[in-house]
């Protein structure tokens, strides 16, 4: 017997992927499809759209889509946010195993089966995930991908940068066992950001690893404009303050580094005015960070004027990653607030 033959028989598990969405005309179609096109046994498949009341046609393709695909159905969210979208999907069909999934993603035609044989193969692991490969789809998301695929744009975040596979603490689009529903319960529905990475985190206090495969390959369309990545990673920053209030922990290294650098400019720019040799380290720092941006741009791109929009990206990304936990820090630590309304709202 050969070992196609082999995995495919290894393919016995039940599979529910959960796609919550709201007004995803453009991108909801070769989502659907590119989930219905792996090759698993579609008897064993369940695709969930949970839509969040769109108002656009994105309601009318899934609808024409479950017409087309047995297993393709459209779920109601009245709630609108992701959270409540991914428990209502996850608690649609008892499945053995619920992979989360994005409206601006597409799967590869292995997926599925790549995350069923690699949770057979690692037994003691309760989320599997793999490498996002970002699609541009004009020069501004161009540049973007670029810089959301290096360690100096987004740290170790391995599941943008790849370079790894093993245990890391969390990923994009996870493969989870049911049994991790069952023993550390479903997504916080209090976060309207943040929610998976969260969840990761109580996935790995409840004794399960999480484990990266470079095998396993998903494509995302990234934000095409500055001002809406900058909102995004301001919300990042925002929410992750509020889940480390709820879990009284840091739940990563990594999201303090951004802080530290908002901090310094802001502190070390008061504090230049004061005495020359204050103005000279201030300046002597910046001009270390942007050295370390350019070169990391050019790892990237030959392109000096790619090259620069990668390093401004750069600076994006961190300067609102830092502004949005200093915000989180002053509404959630310092006056023991709740996230506004405002924040709330998804900012695609």
């Amino acid at each position: 017997m050969n070992q196609a033959s082999t995995s495919q028989q290894l393919l016995d598990l039940s599979v529910s992927v959960v796609i919550p969405c709201r007004n995803e005309e453009q991108y909801i179609r070769a989502c659907v499809e590119s989930v219905v096109g792996n090759d698993y046994p579609k008897d064993l498949l369940h695709v969930l759209v949970c839509d969040g009341q769109s108002d656009d046609r994105t309601r009318e393709i899934v609808a024409e889509l479950s017409q087309k695909h047995a297993p393709v159905k459209l779920v109601d969210n009245p709630y609108r946010t992701t959270p409540y979208a991914l428990n209502l999907g996850i608690r649609e069909v008892n499945s053995d195993v619920a992979i989360i999934l994005g409206g601006h993603a597409e799967l590869a035609p292995d997926y599925l089966r790549e995350c069923v044989l690699q949770l057979k193969a690692h037994p003691e692991v309760g989320c599997i995930g793999g490498i996002i490969d970002n699609v541009a789809e004009n020069t501004t998301a161009a540049i973007v991908s670029k810089a959301m695929a290096s360690s100096f744009g987004v740290g170790n975040a391995h599941f943008r940068t790849g370079g790894k596979e093993g245990y890391v603490d969390t990923v994009a689009f996870g493969a989870y066992r049911r049994e991790v529903f069952e023993k550390v319960g479903y997504f916080d529905e209090d976060l309207t950001r943040n929610q998976d990475d969260e969840f990761n985190y109580r996935v790995l206090k409840g004794g399960f690893k999480i484990w990266l495969s470079s095998k396993i390959r998903s494509k995302y369309y990234v934000r095409a404009s500055f001002k809406k990545l900058f909102r995004q990673y301001f919300q990042y920053g925002y929410w992750k303050v509020f889940v480390n209030r709820k879990h009284q922990a840091v739940t990563s290294i990594r999201q303090l580094v951004p802080l530290g650098f908002v901090l310094f400019v802001l502190m070390g720019g008061l504090l230049a005015w004061l005495h020359p040799l204050l103005s000279f380290g201030f300046g002597s720092v910046l001009a270390l960070y942007l050295i370390l941006a350019l070169l990391s741009a050019f790892r990237l791109t030959s392109n000096p004027s790619t090259a620069l929009g990668v390093a401004f990206t750069f600076f994006i990304l961190h300067l609102g990653y830092g502004l949005g936990y200093l915000q989180g820090i002053v509404r959630f630590l310092l006056l023991r607030q709740q996230p506004t309304k405002s924040s709330a709202r998804l900012t695609r």
